[in-house]
């Protein structure tokens, strides 16, 4: 599938597409059966970012590029090749920032016991901890509270509350 598209990408002009900030050159090819493991057509969208990024050493800015490409089973009539690149990267922003902000910041990365059950419960309840405390976050702290507070912040200040209501001379 890789192959063949790339093989389009050579053929094909691009269009002319943004997305953020960035300047995109984009290729959208819908309906490709090569992939013989996938049964029906899928589309092939390619997306060739250029955008500057300023360097903390020199503060020069660098031109940067990256190259994305996703496989999508939707149809080019319903989704556009601008949201399907939007949607391309919404997925890979929950990878970059949710992930890695569960294993970085609440510890989501060690797994204490290896029996299935047990797994499947930490992740459950580290899952929710971090949606409730997100959405208590962005919807219950007014944005006169939140500023100049970073989420560490809340979270330290939470776990505080919890600790001081601990009396550690009563004996369980």
């Amino acid at each position: 599938m890789y192959q063949d598209a790339a093989g389009l990408f050579a053929c094909v002009r691009a269009q002319p597409g943004a997305f953020r900030s960035r300047q995109c050159s984009w290729w959208d090819f819908p309906d490709l059966l090569s992939w013989p493991q996938v049964t029906i057509p899928v589309r092939v969208i390619r997306s060739l970012e250029t955008h500057s990024v300023r360097r903390q050493l020199d503060g020069k800015d660098d031109l940067k590029t990256s190259d994305w490409m996703w496989v999508t089973t939707l149809p080019s009539h319903l989704v556009s090749t601008e949201r399907a690149v939007g949607f391309g990267h919404q997925r890979w922003d929950i990878e970059n920032h949710g992930f890695n902000e569960l294993v970085n910041g609440w510890h989501a990365d060690h797994i204490y016991r290896h029996d299935p059950n047990a797994i499947e419960c930490f992740l459950l309840i580290a899952f929710l901890a971090f949606n409730i405390f997100h959405a208590f976050f962005a919807l219950n702290l007014k944005p006169q509270i939140r500023k100049g507070r970073t989420q560490v912040f809340w979270s330290r200040f939470m776990a505080g509350e919890i600790y001081a209501g601990i009396n550690p001379t009563i004996s369980p």
